[in-house]
């Protein structure tokens, strides 16, 4: 193949895929663009106070407190990414430095395959397994420790797999000049290879917090959907999203446009979480 052709095939590639990436983010904000002029009727008439100030959600009298579904949201979402984080990153440091190369991809694909189940099965085993036996414990089962549970299941593979590729950028160089000064295994993932990892992971932790802030169906099939702040684990919830798929089949007028604000403002906390992701990226200088 002459330079120039090869040439000729790079600069269509380049376009091409500049293409692709300007049809990803107009997607975004056409969808962002469509939350907005729906969530417009509801903006317009009801004040952003009164989101926040009603006595409860009662769309049927005209009240719209989303304060405890945001509240539910933001209690399970970081509870999960509580039990995650440590797990997840234990996880990337097993199989990068303490499991064989056999138990290290076994364990890997396992992680992997976790990140493939979807989030129905992962609700529908919340629901007939998990819930009971916190019911044993105590009642009602169906609840915002359920909610949590779940949800570290779900994001823990993201947390993990983003860990393990943040600690393989870890440049060798920094590897071999610790085993040349003799440092132990630990000593050298505690003071070299988790610095250096560390925006990476916290991006990985980033992009999993917008996993569980955005899930709808296992939390939805879990917590109970009592719309509530929780004074305990043990207390059913209700998120925004799980609000939205419950409520939205039979909406109509403000109730609508005010399910539509729940969404814009999911929309518009996950692509702050991303934004920040993406800022703090794995190749940041610390």
């Amino acid at each position: 193949m002459s330079p120039s052709q090869s040439s000729s095939i790079d600069g269509l590639m380049l376009w091409l895929l500049r293409g692709a990436a300007g049809i990803a983010a107009s997607v975004v904000l056409l969808i962002l663009l469509f939350l907005a002029v729906e969530s417009w009727p509801a903006l317009r008439q009801i004040s952003a106070e009164r989101f926040l100030a009603d006595p409860s959600w009662n769309p049927g009298e005209g009240m719209y407190n989303l304060a405890p579904m945001l509240s539910g949201t933001l209690f399970a979402a970081g509870g999960a990414l509580l039990l995650a984080t440590p797990l997840g990153i234990a996880s990337a440091l097993f199989i990068a430095y303490y499991a064989s190369p056999h138990g290290a991809s076994i364990y890997q694909h396992l992680v992997e395959l976790l990140a493939g189940i979807p989030s129905v099965v992962y609700g529908f085993w919340g629901l007939t397994t998990l819930v009971p036996l916190i019911n044993q414990l105590h009642p009602p089962g169906a609840s915002l420790l359920a909610g949590i549970l779940v949800l570290t299941l779900m994001i823990l593979p993201t947390v993990a797999l983003t860990a393990h590729a943040a600690l393989l950028a870890v440049p060798a160089d920094y590897l071999r000049g610790a085993a040349a000064l003799g440092m132990s295994r630990w000593g050298m993932i505690q003071g070299i290879v988790l610095p250096s990892a560390k925006m990476g992971i916290i991006a990985g932790i980033i992009l999993a917090a917008g996993r569980a802030i955005g899930e709808t169906m296992a939390v939805l099939m879990v917590t109970g959907n009592v719309v509530q702040h929780a004074a305990s684990l043990f207390n059913p919830i209700r998120t925004l999203a799980a609000n939205i798929a419950l409520e939205m089949p039979y909406a109509m007028g403000d109730h609508r446009a005010a399910l539509f604000v729940s969404g814009l403002a999911l929309m518009l906390f996950v692509m702050v979480l991303l934004g920040l992701a993406a800022w703090l990226g794995p190749n940041r200088d610390a």
